[in-house]
């Protein structure tokens, strides 16, 4: 397409002294380093970067145009360049229009919410390759473009990624598309071209605070989701949430109210529960159905039946989504299991990194314990991120301390912060009465070896926080941050496997009876 083209109707105009823009463009990039002869570059300032400094990096690489935001210094230059009031809504809807507006002849659901976005759409992208309607996914672990799937690196693309990964997906015949929808994307306008059929609000709780400041700010960010919908689209929100109503106030499509209980237009009860599965029955404009699902926790009882929303919403029948929900795993990193059948403990991974997010975590095991009568302590490790909202640190260490047997507080990735400062922050939380209870090691490992060493049969241990992820990002002494190789998964998996060869159950002397 030509830069024309692309920019036809839209609010761009040429910068003063611009060359020609009837030139052709042959691809999209923010990234200089990935120019190549032919590309349009977005010159757009971000919380880390700056664009505008690589310009000139750009032209070298070939660069056929440039897109600024209005008001940047323009030095003349060999190709023509463009300017916007609004550079990342433009660069959306010019990365939808060079790729064929893909998000246009896919179904598409978005996912947003502070806790539930992954599972929601893992489960219902499962449930419907699982009937045969191909399926892709962008989310917080997996982008899944119809050819692979691939590691993703943040829980929503950037827009040209977006567009680029729908327009994928449409040529390896995948029919529709689900995705998380973060509040920094809607924030930052780069969903807001796409054409959602179907959004899904899951909860709102704290978090994210220092971008948005304030709760009505990150609520409003959520909201703008729903006001992209058509008339004939459908909201499937959590009308348990504080927030519900705020998330359809100026939705103009269909609602489906989802509730835990009764009296919403879809329910689920939960009918039995072990460590390893769940049995469910779900009402709602499917009729009735029953489905096991191997996923433990009450919260995700809110996230298969939104799932199974989506799923109807995108024409699947009760007896497609009931047998996609008995065959579904959970999302890597998710009251993930590590431990064997061989182990006298259970070792569960989760991505909780919220006071809200943990305290459902551990409800959600202290539950499944009860159910199947597994004697036991609950001992939960987890850290708070540095450079992120420091106002949940003291609510996380409160949750923990009074919901967990032992608490194990560590760190988790604490960037450019002092590790042993964030832990005194969540310490704050925890009432000196309860600190008996609490152990602190800052090593990750340690604590996470500790743990598994020091437990005795029968106990449960949570490791919280970082759940998928492969590397920590640690201080690095000079300012900056420096990355190392650390799964929880793998640390826990050796640790239980010198447990085992040691071929003892617990190294401590005594044994505490867990709270009731």
């Amino acid at each position: 397409m030509t830069l024309d083209e692309l920019i036809k109707g839209l609010d761009v105009r040429p910068a003063r002294s611009s060359a020609s823009t009837a030139v052709r463009v042959c691809d999209l990039t923010e990234d200089s380093r990935t120019v190549v002869p032919g590309s349009l570059f977005v010159a757009r300032s971000g919380t880390k970067d700056d664009g505008r400094k690589y310009v000139a990096d750009a032209i070298r690489a070939g660069a056929a145009a440039v897109l600024a935001e209005d008001g940047s210094a323009t030095d003349p230059i060999a190709i023509p360049v463009v300017v916007t009031k609004d550079i990342g809504l433009i660069s959306a809807r010019i990365a939808e229009r060079f790729y064929g507006e893909p998000s246009k002849h896919l179904k598409l659901a978005g996912v947003t919410g502070t806790n539930g976005k992954t599972t929601t759409t893992w489960l219902a992208w499962q449930i419907l390759n699982h009937a045969g309607t191909r399926t892709g996914l962008i989310g917080t672990c997996t982008v899944d473009d119809g050819r692979e799937c691939a590691p993703a690196t943040m829980t929503t693309l950037p827009a040209i990624e977006t567009s680029r990964a729908l327009s994928t997906m449409l040529e390896a015949g995948c029919t529709a598309c689900v995705m998380e929808t973060s509040s920094h994307s809607l924030d930052q306008n780069r969903v807001t071209a796409l054409s959602f059929d179907v959004g899904v609000f899951t909860n709102l709780t704290g978090d994210h605070l220092d971008y948005h400041k304030t709760m009505e700010n990150y609520a409003a960010a959520k909201a703008k989701l729903f006001s992209l919908l058509p008339k004939d689209g459908l909201a499937i929100i959590n009308t348990e949430d504080p927030y519900a109503a705020k998330m359809v106030e100026h939705c103009f499509a269909r609602t489906l109210s989802c509730k835990v209980g009764e009296d919403a237009d879809a329910t689920i009860r939960l009918l039995a529960t072990t460590l390893n599965e769940m049995h469910m029955d779900l009402t709602g404009p499917w009729g009735s159905m029953t489905a096991t699902l191997g996923l433990v926790g009450r919260y995700n009882l809110m996230n298969a039946l939104q799932a199974a929303a989506i799923c109807h919403a995108f024409g699947l029948t009760s007896d497609q989504i009931a047998a996609g929900l008995s065959a579904a795993s959970a999302p890597p990193g998710r009251l993930e299991r590590v431990s064997t059948s061989e182990d006298e403990i259970v070792v569960l991974v989760d991505y909780a990194h919220t006071d809200d997010g943990l305290k459902n975590a551990i409800h959600a095991v202290r539950e499944a314990m009860k159910a199947s009568r597994h004697a036991g302590k609950l001992i939960c490790i987890f850290g708070c991120g540095g450079d992120r909202d420091n106002t949940k640190r003291p609510r996380m260490g409160r949750v923990a301390s009074q919901l967990a047997d032992e608490v194990i507080i560590t760190s988790d990735n604490p960037r450019r912060e002092d590790p042993a400062a964030i832990i005194d922050q969540i310490l704050t939380g925890i009432e000196p009465n309860l600190r008996r209870h609490t152990q602190i090691h800052v090593d990750r490992a340690i604590a996470i070896q500790t743990a598994i060493d020091e437990a005795r049969e029968g106990d449960v241990i949570i490791i919280a926080g970082k759940g998928h992820e492969t590397t920590q990002t640690l201080p690095d002494g000079k300012g900056g941050t420096r990355t190392i190789d650390f799964d929880d998964r793998i640390i826990a998996r050796e640790a239980l496997k010198v447990r085992r060869n040691a071929g003892r159950t617990s190294s401590k002397p005594t044994h505490k009876e867990p709270r009731a």
